[in-house]
C-alpha cells in the first residue's frame, strides 16, 4: 500500500515564481520544508493527482524523485499575504495541497550537466515520461535539478494529459508519443527498450491499485465526464496499465528518435 505522510504548514516562507502555477515554500510541522503545489492554482486538482501519480511511480521505479506529502494548508495564511495573487491561492487553497521535500541549493538542470548524469538512469527517465505522456521535460523547461551532484526529477503536472478530456482513451493511450523526440536527456540516454526490460516489471496492477487509491476523496469531488469520483479513480488505474500495454510501441518510438539524435 502506498504511503503518503500528510503534514500541516505551519509558516509560508516564499512564492517560487519560476513555474506558471506559483508554488510556495512552505515548513511544516514535522520541522521540514516543502514545495507546495496548490489545489487552488488556476490548473485545478489533476494537474496535483498527475503530480502524485507519476511522482509515485517514479519512487516505485526507484528514480530520484522528492518525497511526496500531502500539506494541509489553514485558510488563515492568506490573510497575513500582502500579495494579492497570493492570498487569493492561498485562500483557495485550504484543505489537502501536494508537495515535495525541499532540495536547498539545488541548481536546474542545464546541457552542460549533461556529465553528471548516468546514461541508463537518462533512459529510465525517457522511458518514465514515455510512459505517462510527459510533454514537459524539454530543452527548455526540463524540470529537473541536480543537487549534491545528482539528478532529481520534479514537477510532473503536465503528465496523463489525456485526463483533460477523457475522451477515446482506449486508442489514444496506446500511441507512441511521438513528443518524447524532445526529451532533454535523450541524447545521453541508453537504450530505451533496456530500461523497459528493467522497469516493466515493477509496475504491477496491484502497485497501480495502490498509488491511485492514495488520492484523496476531495480532489475527486468532479468526476465529470464520470459518473462517481470511484469511476474517475478507476480511469486513472485504467489509463496506466493501457500504456504500460503500449510498451512495444512508445519504447520503439523512444529508440528511434535517441538514434536519430546520437547520428
Amino acid at each position: 500500500m502506498t504511503s503518503i505522510r500528510t503534514v500541516t504548514a505551519t509558516r509560508y516562507v516564499a512564492p517560487l515564481r519560476e513555474g506558471g502555477s506559483l508554488p510556495g515554500l512552505m515548513e511544516a510541522d514535522d520541522l521540514g520544508t516543502y514545495v507546495v503545489k496548490y489545489r487552488g492554482a488556476a490548473q485545478g486538482v489533476r494537474t496535483l493527482i498527475a503530480e502524485l501519480i507519476t511522482g509515485e511511480i517514479g519512487r516505485l521505479l526507484g528514480l530520484p524523485v522528492p518525497e511526496i506529502v500531502f500539506a494541509e494548508l489553514d485558510p488563515v495564511f492568506a490573510k497575513a499575504e500582502p500579495d494579492p495573487e497570493i492570498q487569493d491561492l492561498l485562500a483557495a487553497s485550504s484543505g489537502l495541497n501536494l508537495a515535495l521535500d525541499f532540495l536547498p541549493g539545488s541548481l536546474p538542470y542545464t546541457v552542460a550537466m549533461q556529465h553528471l548524469v548516468d546514461p541508463g538512469l537518462a533512459a529510465r527517465v525517457v522511458w518514465l515520461d514515455a510512459l505517462t505522456t510527459n510533454i514537459d521535460r524539454t530543452p527548455r523547461n526540463p524540470n529537473l535539478l541536480i543537487w549534491h551532484r545528482k539528478l532529481w526529477l520534479i514537477d510532473h503536472g503536465a503528465s496523463l494529459y489525456l485526463q483533460h478530456t477523457w475522451t477515446d482513451v482506449e486508442t489514444r493511450a496506446r500511441t507512441p508519443f511521438p513528443q518524447i523526440a524532445d526529451h532533454v536527456l535523450l541524447p545521453i540516454a541508453s537504450s530505451i527498450a533496456g530500461a523497459g526490460r528493467e522497469l516493466r516489471p515493477k509496475i504491477t496492477p496491484e502497485a497501480i491499485e495502490s498509488i491511485v487509491a492514495a488520492i484523496p476523496e476531495d480532489w475527486l469531488a468532479d468526476p465529470a465526464p464520470f459518473a462517481t469520483p470511484d469511476d474517475l479513480r478507476r480511469a486513472y488505474f485504467d489509463l496506466i496499465l493501457i500504456r504500460l500495454s503500449a510498451a512495444d510501441a512508445f519504447e520503439a518510438a523512444a529508440e528511434q528518435a535517441r538514434l536519430g539524435v546520437a547520428a
